[in-house]
């Protein structure tokens, strides 16, 4: 089973974090510039971890070079599993 999230992704931040903004968009800090594919492979690493993955489970299907991104995680969890591993299932719903 696939779950496609959408994510706005801020670079070079100083911080890795995860929080759902005003507008119930999941947001993502991250320590890495976005060269060279740093960023990417950051966010990827950082949400494969969190969700106890490998890193080939998640892809970015769309926004390779933006701030808007869709990844996709392939896993057998529900939404609400992810979202709850991710930290983001106390805040605003999706």
């Amino acid at each position: 089973m696939s779950i496609i999230l959408e994510l706005s992704v801020t670079p070079k931040s100083g911080r890795q974090k995860l929080s759902i903004d005003s507008s119930s968009r999941i947001k993502c800090h991250l320590k890495s510039a976005p060269e060279g594919g740093k960023a990417n492979a950051e966010l990827i690493a950082f949400i494969s971890s969190s969700l106890r993955l490998p890193k080939a489970a998640i892809m970015i299907i769309s926004g390779e070079t933006a701030r808007q991104k869709r990844i996709k995680i392939e896993t057998t969890l529900d939404k609400g599993t992810i979202l709850q591993k991710l930290g983001l299932d106390h805040q605003t719903t999706i």
